[in-house]
């Protein structure tokens, strides 16, 4: 952010559309964080980061034809950069020995399906990049792929191809079935 941008604060009060936008995307948009980043606080940290850029920019962002659109792109772009700086670092995730052992006899308090959502969401974080964003965008947001190719900045066979990657590598953890 430059100086300009932080000494011209505006307020939500000032940004007409700004807090419906986020009453309304702020949980589509940390779910699909989740499924771009590694860790649930670099997740919230993300979308943290694109509102208050909006934010700042909302004029630009009220101006465009579909804003949760151009929200999503900014997060989207966010997770990118973010993923370039993670590059240097390196992150790695949770094994499943690693997690705290389920209480015996306890109730049946969807502790499996979250389990379940767990488990892919730790397959999708050991996927590139790419493939990741490419599935999040296609399977969570329903996105075509032609919308994820412009977003992502790809031809549409690549997105084909990533999606095909990271299909096969979600077999092959045996976190999703089929052929």
């Amino acid at each position: 952010m430059s100086v300009t941008s932080l000494l011209r604060r505006p307020r939500t009060a000032e940004a007409r559309g700004f807090e419906d936008l986020v009453a309304a995307r702020s949980g589509p948009l940390l779910s699909m964080a989740r499924g771009l980043v590694r860790s649930e606080a670099d997740a919230e940290d993300l979308v943290q980061e694109v509102l208050a850029k909006a934010l700042v920019s909302w004029e630009k962002v009220s101006a465009a034809s579909d804003p949760a659109a151009y929200v999503n792109r900014m997060l989207v772009n966010q997770a990118m950069s973010f993923w370039r700086r993670a590059s240097t670092r390196r992150e790695r995730a949770t094994e499943p020995e690693e997690l705290p052992e389920p209480v015996p006899g306890g109730a049946d308090d969807g502790a499996a399906q979250r389990g379940d959502r767990d488990a892919l969401l730790t397959a999708l974080r050991r996927l590139p990049p790419r493939h990741r964003a490419v599935l999040v965008l296609r399977y969570y947001e329903q996105l075509p792929d032609a919308e994820i190719a412009d977003l992502l900045g790809m031809a549409q066979a690549t997105v084909r191809s990533s999606a095909a990657r990271g299909l096969a590598a979600l077999r092959r953890d045996g976190v999703i079935g089929g052929a």
